[in-house]
């Protein structure tokens, strides 16, 4: 009689053994994880690790000295972030060693500090070129004026690197880069600490031939002049470029019209 209801149980206990096996969850993505080594995780090198010395210069120290004055002494450690921008203006960019000077300053740990850079793209952690070029390929740039693909391609050509490159000269680092906030007059770049707005594929090579002879020139003596930051367009601002279309008389003011009368609700 056990004979007849063995394999029966035995099936039975195969369902229930996989149902019990199988996991309850699943993945969120199905793509396969990507680990955040090559942004969060420092490695020495020649030029970048810890036994190279690094001390902000006199003028930096005065600034330092006013910029811990805005905070209370034991919540000084909330100066890292400009102190850490001026690091990198000094040292041209975010080494391991301006970091732990950093910390030795605000009397925080290092890790504290590691954690403020790696998370904010402004720090720069490796070295990049006198001219720090950050084009906009966000949509807005995408469609407006000649479009930001064209402005690539016409920086493509000129340096002769892609985004993520330095030129050999050193001069120039090209990244591409997200939403800049001047979708008004785009396509636009920054370059350093300045914004170069309306381009066009002529306009961006021109600027970036000014910058080059402009730093050649420095070692001479002479001057070369660069275009303002802005509209490369001859435009002011972010006005229509087809001038005034609206309120072109100063608006008439009466009361009368304007301001609702008691008991009108």
């Amino acid at each position: 009689m056990a004979s007849k209801y063995l394999p029966a149980a035995l099936r039975s206990s195969r369902r229930i053994v996989s149902q019990i096996s199988r996991p309850q969850w699943r993945s969120f993505s199905a793509t396969s994880q990507v680990r955040s080594e090559t942004l969060a995780v420092h490695r020495n090198k020649p030029d970048n690790n810890p036994s190279i010395p690094f001390k902000f210069n006199e003028q930096n120290l005065a600034l330092i000295d006013e910029i811990l004055q805005r905070y209370p002494p034991q919540y000084k450690k909330a100066a890292v972030l400009p102190l850490l921008d001026l690091g990198q203006r000094q040292h041209g960019y975010c080494s391991i060693s301006v970091m732990n000077e950093v910390a030795r300053i605000l009397e925080m740990p290092p890790m504290r500090v590691y954690e403020v850079a790696t998370f904010y793209t402004m720090f720069n952690r490796e070295p990049v070129g006198k001219f720090f070029v950050q084009v906009c390929t966000t949509t807005p740039c995408q469609l407006g004026g000649c479009g930001s693909d064209k402005i690539v391609e016409a920086i493509n050509n000129y340096l002769g690197i892609t985004p993520g490159h330095t030129t050999e000269d050193g001069l120039f680092t090209y990244i591409e880069v997200e939403c800049l906030g001047a979708c008004v007059n785009a396509p636009m770049m920054q370059i350093n600490d300045d914004y170069y707005e309306d381009l066009t594929p002529e306009s961006a090579v021109a600027l970036l031939k000014a910058l080059r002879e402009s730093a050649q020139a420095a070692e001479t003596g002479k001057t070369v002049k660069v275009p303002a930051p802005g509209p490369l367009s001859g435009r002011r601002s972010c006005e229509n470029s087809a001038g005034l279309t609206n309120l072109k008389e100063p608006p008439t003011w009466d009361p009368e019209v304007f301001m609702r009368k008691d008991g009108q609700l």
